[in-house]
Protein backbone atom coordinates (compact mmCIF):
# COMPACT_ATOMS: atom_id res chain seq x y z
CA UNK A 1 0.00 0.00 0.00
CA UNK A 2 0.87 3.65 -0.68
CA UNK A 3 -0.23 7.33 0.73
CA UNK A 4 -1.19 9.94 -1.10
CA UNK A 5 1.63 11.95 0.61
CA UNK A 6 4.30 9.25 -0.42
CA UNK A 7 3.38 9.77 -4.32
CA UNK A 8 6.15 10.82 -6.14
CA UNK A 9 6.21 11.15 -10.27
CA UNK A 10 5.93 7.88 -11.79
CA UNK A 11 4.53 5.73 -9.49
CA UNK A 12 2.05 3.82 -10.41
CA UNK A 13 -0.91 2.83 -8.33
CA UNK A 14 -4.08 0.47 -8.40
CA UNK A 15 -7.50 3.18 -7.98
CA UNK A 16 -10.84 1.70 -8.01
CA UNK A 17 -9.50 -1.39 -10.48
CA UNK A 18 -7.60 1.15 -12.97
CA UNK A 19 -3.58 1.09 -12.63
CA UNK A 20 -2.87 4.85 -12.77
CA UNK A 21 0.84 6.15 -12.69
CA UNK A 22 1.65 9.99 -11.32
CA UNK A 23 2.60 12.59 -14.02
CA UNK A 24 2.63 15.73 -11.71
CA UNK A 25 2.24 16.03 -7.65
CA UNK A 26 2.16 18.69 -5.53
CA UNK A 27 1.42 19.14 -1.49
CA UNK A 28 -0.73 21.84 -0.84
CA UNK A 29 -0.94 22.93 2.92
CA UNK A 30 -3.30 26.19 2.60
CA UNK A 31 -3.65 28.57 5.10
CA UNK A 32 -6.72 27.15 6.79
CA UNK A 33 -8.22 23.68 6.26
CA UNK A 34 -6.53 20.27 5.90
CA UNK A 35 -4.02 19.55 3.98
CA UNK A 36 -3.96 17.86 0.52
CA UNK A 37 -2.14 16.49 -2.36
CA UNK A 38 -3.02 17.25 -6.14
CA UNK A 39 -2.13 15.23 -8.67
CA UNK A 40 -1.92 14.59 -12.44
CA UNK A 41 -2.15 10.86 -13.41
CA UNK A 42 -2.19 8.87 -16.33
CA UNK A 43 -4.53 5.86 -16.92
CA UNK A 44 -1.41 3.50 -18.05
CA UNK A 45 -4.02 0.96 -19.80
CA UNK A 46 -5.89 3.42 -21.86
CA UNK A 47 -3.74 6.43 -21.65
CA UNK A 48 -6.52 9.19 -20.32
CA UNK A 49 -5.06 11.65 -17.94
CA UNK A 50 -7.20 13.10 -15.05
CA UNK A 51 -6.61 15.82 -12.34
CA UNK A 52 -7.61 15.33 -9.01
CA UNK A 53 -6.72 15.92 -5.32
CA UNK A 54 -6.53 13.26 -2.33
CA UNK A 55 -6.11 13.68 1.53
CA UNK A 56 -2.47 12.34 1.87
CA UNK A 57 -3.47 9.51 3.91
CA UNK A 58 -5.68 8.00 1.44
CA UNK A 59 -4.05 4.63 0.65
CA UNK A 60 -3.95 2.76 -2.32
CA UNK A 61 -2.48 -0.64 -3.66
CA UNK A 62 0.64 -0.68 -5.43
CA UNK A 63 0.73 -1.38 -9.03
CA UNK A 64 3.68 -3.11 -10.13
CA UNK A 65 3.73 -2.85 -14.17
CA UNK A 66 6.25 -5.70 -15.93
CA UNK A 67 8.53 -4.58 -18.32
CA UNK A 68 10.30 -6.77 -20.29
CA UNK A 69 12.36 -6.47 -23.34
CA UNK A 70 11.83 -8.53 -26.51
CA UNK A 71 12.40 -8.61 -29.92
CA UNK A 72 9.70 -8.06 -32.72
CA UNK A 73 9.94 -11.19 -34.67
CA UNK A 74 7.11 -10.88 -37.52
CA UNK A 75 3.51 -9.84 -37.63
CA UNK A 76 0.51 -12.26 -39.15
CA UNK A 77 -2.67 -9.95 -39.74
CA UNK A 78 -4.04 -8.28 -36.44
CA UNK A 79 -1.18 -10.15 -34.30
CA UNK A 80 2.60 -9.03 -34.00
CA UNK A 81 4.94 -12.06 -32.60
CA UNK A 82 7.60 -10.66 -29.89
CA UNK A 83 10.12 -12.94 -28.74
CA UNK A 84 11.43 -13.05 -25.34
CA UNK A 85 15.20 -13.40 -25.12
CA UNK A 86 15.95 -15.78 -22.35
CA UNK A 87 12.84 -18.26 -23.32
CA UNK A 88 12.40 -17.85 -27.12
CA UNK A 89 8.78 -18.39 -26.74
CA UNK A 90 7.26 -16.35 -28.72
CA UNK A 91 4.10 -13.57 -27.48
CA UNK A 92 1.88 -12.74 -29.68
CA UNK A 93 0.25 -9.28 -28.99
CA UNK A 94 -2.68 -7.86 -30.78
CA UNK A 95 -2.58 -4.68 -33.23
CA UNK A 96 -4.66 -2.79 -30.63
CA UNK A 97 -1.64 -2.79 -28.01
CA UNK A 98 0.43 -0.85 -30.43
CA UNK A 99 1.25 2.86 -30.23
CA UNK A 100 1.99 5.21 -33.47
CA UNK A 101 5.88 4.85 -33.08
CA UNK A 102 5.75 1.52 -33.81
CA UNK A 103 5.26 2.18 -37.40
CA UNK A 104 9.37 2.85 -37.26
CA UNK A 105 10.33 -0.76 -35.63
CA UNK A 106 12.14 -3.05 -37.96
CA UNK A 107 12.19 -7.11 -37.83
CA UNK A 108 14.54 -7.61 -34.68
CA UNK A 109 14.38 -4.81 -33.21
CA UNK A 110 14.14 -4.91 -29.30
CA UNK A 111 10.92 -3.09 -27.55
CA UNK A 112 9.95 -3.18 -23.83
CA UNK A 113 6.91 -4.74 -23.48
CA UNK A 114 5.02 -3.51 -20.49
CA UNK A 115 2.48 -5.79 -19.01
CA UNK A 116 0.09 -5.60 -15.79
CA UNK A 117 -1.16 -9.11 -14.09
CA UNK A 118 -0.14 -10.69 -17.12
CA UNK A 119 -2.08 -8.63 -20.06
CA UNK A 120 0.06 -6.89 -22.19
CA UNK A 121 -1.07 -2.79 -22.36
CA UNK A 122 1.70 -1.07 -24.41
CA UNK A 123 4.60 -1.19 -26.18
CA UNK A 124 7.70 1.53 -25.30
CA UNK A 125 9.75 1.58 -28.86
CA UNK A 126 13.15 2.76 -29.01
CA UNK A 127 13.48 6.34 -29.38
CA UNK A 128 15.82 6.11 -31.89
CA UNK A 129 16.29 4.32 -34.74
CA UNK A 130 18.62 4.44 -38.20
CA UNK A 131 16.36 3.46 -40.79
CA UNK A 132 17.20 3.17 -44.63
CA UNK A 133 15.33 5.62 -46.83
CA UNK A 134 13.37 3.41 -49.77
CA UNK A 135 11.78 6.22 -51.97
CA UNK A 136 12.18 9.77 -52.07
CA UNK A 137 12.85 12.09 -54.80
CA UNK A 138 16.30 12.43 -55.99
CA UNK A 139 18.40 15.46 -54.25
CA UNK A 140 20.36 17.32 -56.16
CA UNK A 141 24.33 19.53 -54.99
CA UNK A 142 23.57 22.41 -53.25
CA UNK A 143 20.61 22.05 -51.67
CA UNK A 144 21.69 22.38 -48.42
CA UNK A 145 21.09 26.03 -48.00
CA UNK A 146 17.46 25.98 -47.55
CA UNK A 147 15.87 23.67 -44.47
CA UNK A 148 13.00 22.49 -46.98
CA UNK A 149 11.66 19.32 -46.76
CA UNK A 150 10.33 16.59 -48.83
CA UNK A 151 8.72 13.24 -48.21
CA UNK A 152 10.70 10.19 -47.83
CA UNK A 153 9.22 6.43 -47.43
CA UNK A 154 11.48 4.24 -45.08
CA UNK A 155 12.27 0.66 -44.98
CA UNK A 156 9.80 0.08 -42.49
CA UNK A 157 6.75 1.84 -44.71
CA UNK A 158 6.48 4.79 -43.04
CA UNK A 159 6.74 8.23 -44.07
CA UNK A 160 9.29 11.56 -43.25
CA UNK A 161 9.85 14.72 -43.74
CA UNK A 162 13.51 14.85 -45.10
CA UNK A 163 16.10 17.43 -46.21
CA UNK A 164 16.29 17.92 -50.18
CA UNK A 165 19.76 16.21 -50.04
CA UNK A 166 18.74 13.29 -48.74
CA UNK A 167 18.69 10.12 -51.19
CA UNK A 168 17.22 6.97 -51.74
CA UNK A 169 19.58 3.91 -49.92
CA UNK A 170 20.86 6.84 -47.38
CA UNK A 171 20.76 5.60 -43.78
CA UNK A 172 18.98 8.30 -41.22
CA UNK A 173 18.01 8.25 -38.04
CA UNK A 174 14.35 9.16 -36.97
CA UNK A 175 13.28 9.65 -33.40
CA UNK A 176 10.55 7.75 -32.98
CA UNK A 177 8.47 9.95 -30.26
CA UNK A 178 7.98 12.80 -32.97
CA UNK A 179 8.74 11.20 -36.25
CA UNK A 180 11.33 13.82 -36.48
CA UNK A 181 14.59 13.75 -38.93
CA UNK A 182 17.43 13.89 -36.75
CA UNK A 183 20.70 13.24 -39.36
CA UNK A 184 22.10 10.47 -41.02
CA UNK A 185 23.08 7.57 -39.27
CA UNK A 186 26.68 6.85 -38.96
Amino acid sequence: MISAGEFRNGITFDMEGKVMQVVEFQHVKPGKGAAFVRVKMKDVINGGVTETSFNPTAKFPTAYVERKKMEYSYNDGELYYFMDGETYDLVPIDASALDDSFKFVKENDVCTIMSYKGKVFGIEVPNFVDLVVTATEPGFAGNTATNTLKPATLETGAEVKVPLFINEGDKIQIDTRTGEYLGRAK
